[in-house]
C-alpha cells in the first residue's frame, strides 16, 4: 500500500512539473515576457525544495515518514493552486488585431489609415491613446499525462467562459493564441491533494515478520544476528534519540559524505547532464513550435504520447537488463556511460534536420533586411502603420506581412477569421492583390523533415534512458548504508540548486538572442518573441545541450579511475579481513583442540587411577 501511495504521489508531482513546461509559450504570450523570464518561473518550481530537502532527507529517516510525505503533498497542492491564481485576479487577455468580428462587413474600416510617416512616434507606434523504478518508472508516466493535459488545455481559449467565442478572431496555430493554461493547474492541484490522503493512515514502520529476538532463535542464529553487520546500519528511526542529538550528528555525517571522491564525481556528472536534460526538455515543445511551425497543442501532444513513453520504457528496460545481466557497481557505471554516449552520437544528427525561416516581409525576406524602420517601405508609405504590432496576414505571394497595414491593404471584406484584406499594394505591383488572416502555412520541406525528427527523438530518448536505472543504483551502491538517505537527499538538493533552477534561465536567455521580431507591451518595453531565426535557434539550442554533455563525459574519466581504485581497495581489505578471520578461527580451533586434548588426558589419567583402585 505504501508503494502504491508513493507511486501515485510521484505521478502527481511529475504531472504538475511537466504541465508547467507545457505551458511555457502560453505564459510568454499571456504576460508578454521573454524566454529567460519564463526560465526563472520554471526554475522557481524547485526553490521550495532547497529550503527543506536536505533536512527532510536526514530527519525524515528518523521520524514518521508517511505523515511527512502527506504534508509535502498538501503543500505541493497549495502551491499548484497558487500558480493558477493570476488568471482570476487580472483582466482579460487582449491581443493585437485589426480584424473585426461583427457580421456587417460594410462597417469594416480600412487597415491603412491615411497620413504621413511623420505622425508616427519615434518608436514606430501611433500617438499614445488614453489608457482603458518501479517508482522511478511511475514518475515518468506522470509527464505523459502532464503533456496530454497541456495539449488539451492549449486548444481551449484562455478566457473560456468569460468571453463570447465568436469574438475570437485567432486560431490555436496563431502566435498570439493563449490556451487555458490555468485550468491544468487546478486539475493537477486536486490530483496532488488526493495523493496525500493515503499517507495519513499508514503506520510509522512496517511490522517485522518472523522471530523478533534472540529468545526465538537457535544458538547459531543468535550468534549470527549478534555479529551481523546489518544491525550496525539499522534504520535510525528505531533509535530513541532526541532531536538535538540528531542535529549534532548532521554536519559530521555530511562531512563524511562529501569526503567520498566517487560520490563527488558522480554528483558533478549528474549535475552537468541534468543541466543539459532540463534545459532541453523545458524548451523542446517550444522548439517544435518555432522550428517546425507546429501548434502548442500538437507539440505537447507529441511530447506526451511519443517522447515520454520512450523514456519510461527505457528506464524500465534498463532495470530489467541490469537484473538479467547481474551487473555489479562497475558494470552499472559502464552501462549508464555507454548508453549516454550512444545517445550523444545519435543526437548529432539533429543538426541536419532543419527548416527554412518563414518568409516574413521586412524580417526574414532578403529583399528587405531586418531593421526597425525597414518594415516601412514605399508601398505602405502613405499609411500610418505601427512597426511594433504583430497582426500577421498571408499575401497571395505566399509571404507573411507583420500587419495588413504594412501590407498596404486599403480594404477588407468578411468578418472574424474569414476576413480577407484587399488592394494590398505591397503584395503585388498592380495593387489589387489580397491577403488573409494569419501567417502563411509552412513549406513542404518541414512536413517531410518532421517525422524523421520525431523518430530520432524517440530512439535517442529510449537509449539514453536505458542508463537511468543503473545510474540510480550506482548512486545507492557506492555509499555506505547509513549514508544512503543523506546521499540521496543531498544529491536531490544539489541537482535542483545547480541544474533545476539555472538551466531554464540561461537556456531561455540564449534562445532570446535568436529572436527576430519582439512583441510590444502596452505599457512599453519588449514582450514575447513573435518569430525566431530558426537556424540560429537550432544551433544555440542543440549546441548548448550537446556541449554540456561533452563536458560530463570528460569528467567521467577520473571517476572511473577512482571507482576502480576503490573497488580494488575494498577487495584487498576483504581478502585481508577473511585471512585475519580465518587465522583467528584457526587459532581458536587449535586452542580448543589443546584444551580438549588436555581434558582427554586428564580424564584418561583419572580413569586409569580408578581402574587401579578397583583392581586393588
Amino acid at each position: 500500500m505504501f508503494l502504491v501511495a508513493l507511486s501515485f504521489a510521484y505521478f502527481a508531482k511529475a504531472l504538475s512539473g511537466s504541465y508547467m513546461k507545457s505551458t511555457i509559450t502560453q505564459l510568454e504570450r499571456r504576460f508578454d515576457i521573454p524566454s529567460y523570464l519564463i526560465g526563472v518561473i520554471d526554475g522557481s518550481f524547485e526553490i521550495g525544495n532547497l529550503l527543506v530537502i536536505a533536512f527532510v532527507s536526514y530527519f525524515g529517516a528518523k521520524l514518521h515518514r508517511p505523515k511527512i510525505i502527506a504534508v509535502g503533498c498538501v503543500l505541493m497542492s497549495i502551491g499548484t493552486f497558487i500558480i493558477a491564481l493570476p488568471h482570476f485576479i487580472i483582466g482579460r487577455y487582449e491581443f493585437e488585431t485589426s480584424v473585426r468580428w461583427v457580421v456587417n462587413s460594410t462597417l469594416n474600416p480600412s487597415p491603412c489609415a491615411m497620413g504621413s510617416p511623420a505622425d508616427l512616434s519615434q518608436s514606430g507606434k501611433l500617438p499614445a491613446a488614453p489608457p482603458t523504478g518501479c517508482v522511478q518508472t511511475i514518475s515518468v508516466v506522470g509527464p505523459v499525462f502532464g503533456y496530454l493535459l497541456g495539449s488539451l488545455c492549449a486548444k481551449i481559449y484562455v478566457d473560456i467562459g468569460f468571453v463570447k467565442m465568436e469574438t475570437i478572431t485567432i486560431t490555436p496555430a496563431d502566435a498570439r493564441w493563449v490556451g487555458a493554461w490555468w485550468l491544468g493547474y487546478l486539475i493537477a492541484g486536486v490530483i496532488t491533494l488526493l495523493s496525500a490522503i493515503p499517507f495519513w493512515f499508514l503506520p510509522r514502520s512496517l511490522p517485522m515478520s518472523g522471530p523478533r529476538g534472540p529468545e526465538k532463535c537457535t544458538p547459531e542464529q543468535t550468534s549470527f544476528i549478534k555479529d551481523s553487520p546489518l544491525l550496525k546500519h539499522k534504520y535510525p528511526a528505531d533509535d530513541n534519540t532526541t532531536f538535538i542529538e540528531m542535529a549534532k550528528d548532521f554536519f559530521p555525517t555530511l562531512r563524511t559524505l562529501l569526503g567520498h571522491p566517487v560520490y563527488l564525481i558522480y554528483l558533478c556528472v549528474t549535475i552537468i547532464q541534468l543541466n543539459s536534460l532540463i534545459g532541453m526538455v523545458t524548451y523542446k515543445p517550444k522548439y517544435i513550435e518555432q522550428h517546425f511551425r507546429q501548434s502548442a497543442s500538437k507539440a505537447n501532444f507529441l511530447m506526451g504520447v511519443i517522447n515520454i513513453p520512450a523514456v519510461a520504457l527505457g528506464m524500465f528496460s534498463g532495470g530489467l537488463l541490469m537484473k538479467r545481466l547481474k551487473l555489479n557497481i562497475m558494470g552499472a557505471a559502464r552501462f549508464a556511460f555507454g548508453t549516454s554516449l550512444i545517445g550523444y552520437f545519435l543526437s548529432l544528427f539533429f543538426f541536419t534536420m532543419s527548416c527554412e525561416n518563414a518568409k516574413v516581409a521586412g524580417v526574414t525576406v532578403d529583399t528587405v533586411s531586418y531593421d526597425k524602420h525597414s518594415l516601412l517601405t514605399a508601398c505602405n508609405s502613405d499609411c500610418l502603420c505601427s512597426a511594433s504590432d504583430w497582426d500577421p496576414v498571408c499575401g497571395e505571394n505566399d509571404v507573411t506581412y507583420v500587419s495588413p497595414c504594412l501590407a498596404g491593404c486599403t480594404g477588407s471584406t468578411g468578418s472574424g477569421k474569414n476576413t480577407v484584406f484587399s488592394n494590398c499594394s505591397c503584395v503585388g505591383v498592380a495593387g489589387n492583390f489580397t491577403a488573409s488572416t494569419g501567417q502563411c502555412p509552412h513549406t513542404d520541406d518541414c512536413d517531410r523533415m518532421f517525422p524523421y525528427f520525431l523518430a530520432l527523438s524517440v530512439i535517442t530518448s529510449f537509449i539514453i534512458s536505458l542508463g537511468g536505472t543503473p545510474g540510480y543504483m550506482f548512486l545507492i551502491r557506492c555509499i555506505k548504508p547509513q549514508l544512503k538517505s543523506l546521499a540521496l537527499g543531498f544529491h536531490a538538493l544539489a541537482t535542483r540548486t545547480l541544474a533545476g533552477i539555472p538551466a531554464p534561465i540561461y537556456f531561455g536567455a540564449i534562445i532570446d538572442t535568436t529572436c527576430l521580431k519582439w512583441g510590444q507591451k502596452r505599457c512599453g518595453g519588449i514582450g514575447a518573441c513573435r518569430i525566431y531565426n530558426t537556424t540560429a535557434y537550432r544551433i544555440a539550442y542543440l549546441g548548448l545541450t550537446l556541449s554540456l554533455r561533452t563536458i560530463s563525459f570528460i569528467i567521467c574519466i577520473p571517476g572511473f579511475i577512482l571507482l576502480s581504485r576503490q573497488l580494488k581497495s575494498e577487495e584487498r581489505n576483504g581478502i585481508h579481513g577473511a585471512l585475519a578471520n580465518g587465522g583467528t578461527e584457526l587459532e581458536a580451533l587449535r586452542k580448543e583442540e589443546f584444551v580438549t586434548s588436555n581434558s582427554d588426558q586428564s580424564q584418561q589419567t583419572s580413569d586409569n587411577s580408578t581402574d587401579r583402585e578397583t583392581r586393588l
